[in-house]
């Protein structure tokens, strides 16, 4: 089975073309927006639901051609139903729908975050259910236990800002613009560590939910009315990351703990940091469980971790799916990934 996934849930648009009887990705293509975004210190919605459209023919063609196919040999089409922008969600739902009437294929909505818990799946080195999930993607930062694909727990997630957002608030704090997460990435590598104290929200709680409001105060107080300098800003940055990560491992090994699981996936924009896989590499060899992670090109959202989810939802479904789309469609701003259990 042939399934096209298309991902358009915020600033990157993704088509990709995955063999579901093979397991295998035969084409993927990512746009992404933030050349457009930078000079807004954002994501603006209606720009990023706009370049959506200009974006999805062109790069389903090319998918296509790359994979040797024609449209006529889709068996489905896969794509981003929630959560995410409302607009940008309709762009590619509306042309997912449209290609499936035409076709008289089904479309089959997936969860934003279960294409990125699952994404693991297309490595090479892919991990065996059951697992930890930890998604750090955006303004999502939960650990699910994940049973089987379609079988997720919420373990705990934030009470406040995610990951992401506090990445991105330090990146503005330090004048490092957007996306944020990986300038302040680059820059705590020149920090002197230990040379700013940051807290660890909730690092020493038994619960497994997040905090990091907390985290990026203490870092607008640190900065605050302070002369810009190069070294310090950078010493903050490392100071920022530090607590950051701390947190993040230290609720990973809690929550495998309380599991008695072995394996941890990661997976998000923020799984891609390289302070945060040290750490997680460092506690994995003292905590004796393995950590995977999806292929680097497929962190950022991606169309092929849509395509890969729907191939599981199918599964689950033994294949049993409408022949023909109904018409109608829903799209799902905010929606809880236990929804779909």
């Amino acid at each position: 089975m042939l399934i096209l996934g298309i991902e358009s849930s915020c600033d990157e648009t993704g088509l990709a073309l995955y063999d579901a009887a093979w397991a295998r990705l035969l084409a993927h293509a990512v746009h992404s927006q933030v050349a457009m975004h930078q000079a807004y210190g954002g994501v603006v919605p209606e720009l990023a639901s706009r370049d959506h459209i200009r974006r999805l023919v062109p790069l389903a063609r090319g998918v296509l051609r790359e994979a040797g196919k024609q449209v006529e040999d889709l068996d489905a089409i896969a794509y981003t139903q929630g959560p995410g922008l409302a607009g940008a969600l309709l762009a590619g739902a509306a042309f997912a729908h449209g290609l499936a009437f035409a076709l008289g294929v089904p479309a089959i909505g997936v969860h934003h975050m279960e294409g990125h818990l699952l994404s693991p799946l297309l490595s090479a080195r892919a991990p065996r259910f059951p697992f930890v999930a930890l998604l750090v993607s955006g303004g999502h930062t939960q650990l699910m236990k994940v049973a089987a694909a379609g079988n997720y727990e919420l373990l705990g997630e934030t009470l406040d800002d995610a990951a992401g957002e506090a990445f991105d608030k330090t990146a503005k704090l330090l004048g490092l613009g957007y996306p944020g997460g990986p300038a302040v990435s680059k820059l705590a590598e020149s920090g002197v560590p230990g040379r700013h104290k940051l807290p660890r929200p909730m690092l020493h709680s038994e619960e497994l939910d997040f905090s990091f409001s907390g985290l990026k105060t203490a870092v607008l107080t640190l900065v605050r009315g302070r002369v810009p300098d190069p070294q310090f800003h950078a010493d903050v940055a490392r100071a920022f990351v530090d607590a950051a990560v701390d947190v993040l491992v230290a609720k990973c090994v809690k929550a495998l703990e309380k599991t008695g699981m072995k394996s941890l996936v990661v997976a998000g924009g923020v799984g891609a940091n390289k302070q945060l896989r040290a750490a997680l590499g460092e506690a994995a060899a003292s905590h004796a469980f393995e950590v995977f992670y999806p292929e680097p090109a497929l962190c950022t959202d991606n169309g092929a971790m849509i395509a890969c989810a729907a191939a599981f939802a199918l599964r689950r479904r033994s294949g049993k799916v409408q022949s023909k789309p109904s018409g109608g469609f829903s799209v799902y701003p905010r929606w809880n990934l236990e929804e779909i259990t």
